[in-house]
């Protein structure tokens, strides 16, 4: 029969709903035995719950029916022997036989094709609500086919703009020739895939960087390109922050090695000067001891007691340069005790010249400052001494025979002045920056006998006192250094160093 050779099911239904007729493949579409059918109601193919509204569509359609697809917008489902449901395409041919009226239905099972629109529906979804931005364009043109709702969204166009836009329009970095190297290698077949970074630009203006995989595919036999793009904008303020604390830290890292260099500088300076500041006055000491053995008459006490001199002069060179280690070393530590006093001007100044006078070389004098009786000072007043001497020292030490250091006081608004003036060698500008430091000493008196520290240290005990020492100085012509000693200090430095630094 023809109807075997159909690959469709058909089935004959008379007007009472019974079917009369059906070919192989609607029986095997079923899992019906071929003739198990005939006989049989309408019913036994149809679901339970679509039985009732079928009965009146039935009788309708042999009223007034004409050939026709069954429901094109309505899902249709057929069942089984089994119990097993579905899908079905039905179109329906009514027509007479020996004055009574039959319906042939023509039956398709579109099960494999549901299956492909639920695939295509569900790929779709994935397409328009993934967050990442996707695209689809002409792999020659560069037009937009389709863009994903993520990507609508973040460059502020709709589907309608898109599609008279290409992708140069949205990527201001790129141009078509570039765009044409970049998928050179997926119309080749080198590639399969293409991943490169570049910005894109809104429809406001604003851009954003990001990541783009490009893929290609076709419709039918068109080229069409598939990018999937990420907004990369999140990793690259991570990686700017990551640059810029890897900058901060090789910054750190190179000032930690200055510091140690300047640490290991410090140390050799300090041993060098360990070697020779020590070793000066304890070969001078060894020699004058060793004479002393030999002037064993009454009469050699004069030299006797230059030895002796000589003796006491470098163990007390030895003991100052001792005090000043340890003046460093209680400096750093905070551990310095301040004590505030009230105290003359002229009695700390008397007992700095007394001292001096006894280093002046020959033809030296201290020219002694005027109007400084009754000035009462606020300080404390070992480390005003101290600081006083060593300024002192250094202008004798450092000025030729037969010159003047002079001594100047006087009054600047809530602070006392003091003016130390020497006409010796001066200080080298090159030097000046540096000449508080430890261990520095000026490239024109090496040769003179010296730590370095001395300054280091006054400048350490004035700042924590909140008075200053500065310097001027001319080379050849000598250096002006000047301590600002506040007047009113007490209460200052009782908030400050009550208790010890």
């Amino acid at each position: 029969m023809l109807s075997e050779a159909i690959s469709e099911g058909i089935l004959i239904v008379n007007e009472q709903q019974k079917i009369t007729a059906s070919n192989s493949a609607a029986n095997k579409m079923f899992d019906y035995a071929d003739g198990e059918l005939n006989g049989e109601p309408l019913e036994v193919l149809l679901p339970e719950r679509f039985r009732n509204k079928h009965d009146n569509l039935f009788s309708t359609f042999m009223s007034h029916g004409k050939a026709r697809q069954m429901g094109p917008e309505v899902d249709l489902v057929g069942i089984r022997k089994g119990g097993e449901e579905f899908p079905l395409e039905i179109s329906l041919n009514p027509f007479k036989l020996l004055r009574k009226k039959y319906v042939l239905a023509l039956i398709k099972d579109i099960t494999e094709r549901k299956k492909a629109e639920q695939t295509i529906d569900y790929w779709f979804q994935i397409f328009d609500e993934s967050l990442n931005e996707i695209y689809a364009f002409d792999a020659e043109s560069f037009i937009f086919i389709n863009v994903n709702h993520g990507a609508q969204h973040n460059l502020g166009y709709n589907m309608q703009e898109l599609s008279q836009m290409s992708v140069i329009n949205i990527k201001p970095e790129l141009t078509t020739e570039i765009m044409k190297r970049l998928i050179a290698p997926l119309l080749s077949a080198r590639k399969e895939k293409v991943i490169f970074e570049t910005v894109h630009e809104r429809k406001n203006g604003t851009r954003y960087p990001v990541e783009v995989h490009l893929q290609l595919s076709f419709i039918g036999k068109r080229k069409v390109c598939v990018a999937i793009v990420l907004d990369i904008t999140e990793r690259k303020n991570y990686t700017q922050q990551l640059e810029n604390t890897v900058e901060e830290r090789t910054q750190q890292l190179q000032q930690a090695l200055k510091a140690e260099k300047k640490l290991n500088e410090l140390k050799t300076k300090f041993l060098s000067l360990v070697s020779h500041e020590f070793k000066t006055p304890l070969t001078s000491i060894l020699t004058s001891t060793s004479l002393l053995t030999k002037y064993t008459e009454t009469d050699q006490q004069d030299k006797r007691n230059k030895h002796i001199s000589t003796i006491k002069s470098k163990v007390k060179y030895l003991d100052n340069i001792l005090t000043d280690f340890l003046s460093i070393e209680r400096l750093e530590l905070g551990k310095v005790n301040y004590s505030m006093s009230s105290f003359p001007l002229s009695k700390l100044i008397n007992e700095v010249v007394y001292d001096s006078n006894t280093l002046l070389k020959e033809g030296q004098r201290i020219r002694y400052p005027d109007n400084i009786d009754g000035i009462m000072v606020e300080f404390d007043e070992k480390i005003m001494g101290l600081a006083l001497s060593n300024l002192m020292h250094n202008a004798i030490k450092y000025s030729p025979e037969d010159t003047d250091i002079e001594l100047n006081v006087s009054l600047e608004k809530d602070q006392l002045r003091i003016d130390i003036i020497d006409h010796g060698f001066g200080i080298p500008p090159e030097d000046q920056p540096f000449i508080f430091d430890r261990y520095f000493r000026a490239s024109n008196v090496l040769t003179v006998q010296g730590t370095g520290i001395g300054l280091n240290i006054v400048r350490q005990h004035m700042h924590n006192l909140n008075a200053n020492v500065t310097f001027k100085s001319e080379l050849g012509k000598g250096s002006i250094f000047t301590l600002y000693i506040p007047i009113n200090n007490k209460e200052k430095n009782e908030e400050n160093f009550t208790g010890g630094g």
